[in-house]
């Protein structure tokens, strides 16, 4: 049924987009039959219904009645003669003339987010470090703060404002720590 789908979306390229048809599949003969249904023409600027010549006509008319093995067949020799390429159209309409290289333009790179790393503390201070820790580090308790202040370097913030960076760093190094912003 796959094969099926693939050739019917290949039919619908052939049929000018402005004709409504009702496709019959038979699966058991896989036998693809189109019918008119309405036949809507494409409306013209002025108003008036746009007229096709006989030969366009009969033309879709014969194409309408092939099955599916023949509009396969009808496809691969189109694509043949018309020297037809099986490349995504998208690829096709690129604009002849682009560069192939262009320099990409340099821009220097603001840091916007700013991490704060305890570094060390001093040892008589360490208690108000912990202190100072637990508060600042939501859902910390007391033991896990001073687990956090004995196994430095640790990032106390990451990805916060630079004014808020530094406002924590003056509030650590009130209490005796060496603090790093990165």
């Amino acid at each position: 049924m796959v094969a099926t789908t693939t050739l019917l979306r290949r039919i619908h390229q052939f049929l000018p987009q402005y004709s409504r048809h009702r496709l019959i599949v038979q699966r058991s003969a896989a036998v693809v039959t189109w019918r008119n249904c309405q036949t809507l023409a494409a409306p013209s600027p002025d108003g008036n219904s746009k007229e096709y010549s006989e030969k366009i006509v009969s033309l879709v008319d014969n194409i309408s009645q092939l099955t599916l093995l023949e509009v396969s067949d009808l496809n691969e020799l189109l694509k043949v003669r018309l020297n037809i390429s099986d490349t995504p159209m998208a690829v096709a309409a690129m604009p002849q003339g682009v560069p192939a290289a262009q320099e990409p333009v340099e821009e220097e790179e603001v840091q916007t987010e700013f991490s704060v790393k305890l570094m060390k503390f001093d040892d008589a201070s360490k208690v108000k470090l912990i202190k100072e820790i637990k508060a600042l580090i939501d859902g910390m308790n007391l033991v896990q703060a001073k687990k956090y202040v004995e196994s430095l370097p640790q990032v106390v913030k990451k990805s916060i404002p630079k004014e808020e960076a530094e406002q924590l760093k003056k509030t650590l190094e009130a209490v005796g720590a060496t603090v790093v912003i990165e």
